[in-house]
């Protein structure tokens, strides 16, 4: 990941509402949400909704799709690995014991559940 589009992914997650948007796609992947729905869920008014929305999608963090009258926006999991790896990979400069314990954290959290059959 180039240093511009990180710092374009970082700024655009630096605002508390489009933070808290990016968040709520986030947890409704791989579905993703309406601009209406996310805009009343954190009631915050559409027209300014459809603002914060458009940084996150300039950013490259979220994408919209058309789905009959609808815009429904999904979090790219992807764009946030890739925000997410540019940072531990120069974090830790070569230095894996500098990122171990963040690694350590992140994975009780990131497991995959086991399917039950």
């Amino acid at each position: 990941m180039e240093q511009e589009k990180a710092i374009l992914a970082l700024a655009a997650l630096a605002q508390p509402t489009r933070l808290q948007a990016f968040n709520l796609l986030v947890q409704h992947e791989p579905d993703g949400i309406p601009a209406g729905d996310v805009a009343r869920m954190l009631a915050i008014p559409q027209n300014t909704m459809s603002s914060h929305l458009s940084v996150l999608a300039r950013a490259g963090l979220i994408s919209a799709e058309r789905r009959s009258r609808l815009i429904v926006y999904r979090a790219d999991i992807a764009a946030l690995r890739e925000v997410m790896l540019y940072l531990v990979k120069d974090c830790c400069g070569g230095r894996a014991e500098l990122c171990a314990p963040l690694v350590a954290e992140l994975s009780p959290c990131c497991t995959p559940q086991k399917v039950s059959s």
